[in-house]
């Protein structure tokens, strides 16, 4: 049987009823691996071995009748900037190649507490900068839909890996929707949670007051699962917030009827693609007919979200990678003869070009008179884009919107226009600089190219952002798996 394509609660049942054993699942999705990995390139590490040891735990757990943890005997896949103890994580950069991180991040250590077996580290755009898993030092991931297309980014590696059946689940970063718009290319579900939600410690930072890690899995359900385990405050990171725990697999089924449903106005613009708004309109139906309203509701500052989000993000990006000197860790140059010329030369050849690009760029922003000018200036517009949606969700429960404008596109598409990739992130953006809740599920297709559609709540309200995304899976057949 060919269990990779199986969702995480129907392996979970499997397990639990000792129809099978955590080892023969990881058997199958190694060789599922074996098979695909070399055409899609989703992974930079594999750890074999650590994944084996593992799943002959649980098995003898399984055996002698004793409990294992939610995720145990489910080969996972976590993105390359979240630090995995005694495992390399290189960001995609040439710049941390050999670092072996001395200690996990929260979120990984809630996961193995559960017994998710480790299965390695996923691809994506160097330091999290790009939206089609192009700008990676090691490969280029490919998408597993069409082979010609990209998986999306920067979790471009992540949201292949799952759609692919290489793993069950993958944690991947959303920064400006770099974990909805791989999702929603690849046909897969992809949650960017509340900022604050879900611990940030451990993430090496690209914008800190962007930055969230969000699961992607096959179907809501199990999105829901992943999400109940690394919710929950931290006291390692100071931006965790300390509310209550939810349990979000509760009220996953009870529909949604009565529930008022925007439609963001802004968002179908002439940008919006004929096939995608079609998909979405039709998507606006089935929630009618499952008792929900629907109106046309407006954002007015959304149209600055994109000039907002590069101006805070660039400026963040400059200061956290000031970090890399060739001085503490990471690659180091070894043409200079002063310390200028170790900084410099160091992070000319440890960089790539994206990542040099948005470093120049944050540091013009916050360069003199311009900080004022733009960064403060961005930072009060945000303001007014965050009360848009606090407006909207007092008379509304969830938005709906498009995830990207356009099915995946060509390998090498614009990848020397910044500009035109910059476009990718315009319906994404704007969640994380209001810091609210979004979730991207398929919604149709087009010449054979998954659709995604994007859900955004309020703050905290994840609850009903799942159920609203599992009552439309559940009276659609949109979850199917590429062919390969």
């Amino acid at each position: 049987m060919e269990f990779f394509n199986l969702t995480m609660h129907q392996i979970k049942e499997k397990l639990g009823k000792k129809d099978v054993k955590a080892t023969e699942i990881l058997d199958d999705v190694l060789k599922r691996i074996d098979d695909v990995e070399d055409k899609i390139g989703a992974h930079i590490t594999l750890t074999e071995d650590m994944a084996y040891k593992k799943a002959e735990e649980i098995d003898k757990k399984i055996e002698n009748n004793q409990s294992i943890g939610i995720l145990g005997g489910i080969p996972m896949s976590i993105k390359d900037n979240i630090c995995t103890e005694g495992i390399l994580t290189t960001c995609a950069s040439k710049m941390l190649q050999d670092f072996v991180p001395p200690y996990s991040a929260a979120v990984y250590e809630k996961l193995l507490t559960e017994d998710a077996v480790m299965l390695g580290k996923s691809n994506m755009d160097e330091f999290g900068m790009g939206s089609s898993t192009e700008t990676s030092f090691y490969k280029k991931t490919k998408n597993p839909w069409n082979m010609s297309k990209v998986p999306g980014g920067s979790s471009g590696g992540s949201a292949a890996a799952v759609s692919a059946g290489e793993c069950f689940f993958a944690l991947g970063s959303d920064t400006g929707g770099s974990v909805r718009q791989p999702s929603a290319f690849c046909g897969v579900v992809g949650l960017k949670p509340t900022y604050g939600l879900v611990s940030r410690y451990g993430l090496i930072a690209v914008a800190n007051s962007l930055d969230q890690i969000g699961p992607i899995t096959k179907d809501v359900k199990d999105c829901a699962l992943v999400l109940n385990i690394i919710a929950g405050h931290d006291p390692k990171d100071a931006t965790s917030d300390k509310r209550k725990r939810i349990d979000y697999l509760q009220g996953l089924d009870d529909g949604i009827d009565g529930l008022k449903i925007g439609i963001a106005e802004q968002y179908f613009d002439e940008e919006l693609s004929e096939p995608v708004e079609n998909a979405l309109l039709e998507a606006i139906g089935v929630f009618k007919d499952l008792g929900a309203t629907c109106k046309m509701v407006s954002l007015p500052h959304t149209k600055y979200a994109m000039a907002v989000y590069y101006i805070i993000s660039q400026s963040e990006i400059s200061t956290n990678l000031s970090r890399f000197d060739g001085v503490k860790y990471g690659h180091r140059t070894s043409d200079y003869k002063n310390i200028d010329e170790l900084i410099s030369n160091t992070r000319g050849e440890g960089f790539g070009d994206e990542v040099k690009r948005r470093i120049i760029m944050g540091t013009y922003w916050l360069n003199g008179d311009n900080y004022k000018k733009y960064y403060e200036k961005a930072n009060e517009i945000r303001k007014f884009i965050k009360q848009d949606f606090n407006n909207i969700f007092s008379e509304c429960d969830v938005l709906l919107a498009p995830v990207t404008a356009t099915t995946a596109f060509d390998l090498g598409l614009g990848c020397n226009i910044p500009s035109e990739k910059y476009k990718v992130d315009r319906y994404t953006v704007p969640a994380n600089l209001a810091g609210i809740p979004a979730i991207s599920i398929p919604c149709g297709f087009h010449d054979g190219l998954p659709i995604g559609m994007q859900l955004m709540g309020r703050k905290f309200d994840e609850g009903t952002l799942l159920k609203t995304a599992k009552a439309f899976e559940g009276s659609t057949d949109f979850n199917s798996r590429p062919k390969l």
